[in-house]
């Protein structure tokens, strides 16, 4: 893993990205603040298509299984674009624990779907505050062991590939130590960790932020935060909570993705350092100026970060 110091540097800016951040921005701005809304107004206007990520595209290759959970049924949300595929990608999806939906990820699923040849595996687990810290972490544990146990029947390959964005980056490192040390399976091929809260209490980046208009600040990532964890005497160095606490050996290879302009810009420099440092092969993607979230819109360092991580997990299951 390499550091390259110019990435960081507002020279390495594209006038491309420059002028699409100062839109989003003042979109953004003349939105509601998240945090001055309760968690259900915004997930239904995320239904109708209303933020900035547009409105919600569904799958034609989708199809939904459901599990026992440990919090009741659990929806299982899977893609599959080939018969056979090569692999299975199990994938975990963002919102801070409290909104998104496996469902609400097909078109980016959809796409790893045709371009790694996977089977893509979406947890739909239950969301905070009504279902607050541990629901989450129960539910992609279970859904990620239950892909484990059934890949070979169910889509005829034992090769595993796992991921996800943001809270969902975080719940996948959990997943992977959790699976460890549960029962004992270090089988996965790559970890696809995009731009991941991997310490909830805030790293540097994300106390010191202080910019509104770019996805995330810091009233936003305080009311996730709260909203995600009801129990004050949740340890904030608890591995279920904050991955990057945790014990980092024999993990695959992973991907860490970040733009600079997002407030977890630390996280992800923080979590791939101590993977790499546990003997773990490790690549950084730094891209110039990307906010929290850029992968999502159709930009030159979007697009070159999608092309990365489907490169990434393709090569993976290949090797």
């Amino acid at each position: 893993m390499e550091i390259d110091p110019f990435l960081f540097t507002d020279e390495a800016v594209s006038d491309e990205t420059r002028a699409f951040n100062a839109r989003l921005r003042e979109e953004l701005l003349a939105m509601p603040r998240t945090s001055s809304q309760d968690p259900q107004t915004i997930r239904d206007g995320q239904l109708d298509g209303k933020g900035p990520f547009g409105p919600v595209v569904y799958s034609e290759h989708a199809r939904t299984v459901t599990i026992e959970g440990p919090g009741g049924d659990l929806d299982l949300r899977i893609i599959e674009t080939a018969d056979p595929v090569d692999a299975v990608y199990v994938h975990i999806h963002g919102g801070g624990w409290v909104l998104g939906a496996a469902d609400q990820a097909d078109a980016k699923n959809e796409a790893l779907a045709r371009a790694a040849n996977v089977a893509v595996v979406s947890i739909d687990y239950r969301l905070a505050p009504e279902h607050p810290f541990p629901a989450a972490v129960e539910d992609c544990v279970a859904g990620a062991r239950w892909v484990v146990e059934n890949a070979s029947a169910e889509f005829g390959t034992d090769l595993l590939t796992i991921g996800g964005e943001s809270a969902g980056a975080n719940l996948a490192a959990v997943v992977l130590q959790r699976l460890r040390d549960d029962v004992g399976y270090t089988g996965w091929l790559a970890a696809n960790l995009v731009y991941g809260v991997y310490l909830p209490s805030g790293t540097p980046s994300a106390r010191r932020w202080d910019v509104d208009g770019y996805v995330l600040d810091s009233d936003t990532m305080s009311w996730f935060g709260n909203h995600y964890v009801a129990d004050a005497s949740v340890p904030f160095d608890d591995p279920n909570l904050a991955p990057v606490h945790g014990d980092l050996r024999n993990m695959p290879p992973a991907l860490f993705t970040i733009g600079t302009l997002d407030p977890l810009l630390d996280d992800s420099l923080f979590m791939a350092a101590r993977w790499a440092a546990a003997g773990n092969d490790t690549h950084l993607a730094v891209y110039p100026g990307g906010v929290h979230a850029f992968d999502a819109f159709d930009i030159t360092i979007a697009t070159r970060a999608r092309t990365t991580m489907h490169t990434f997990i393709t090569e993976a299951i290949h090797r």
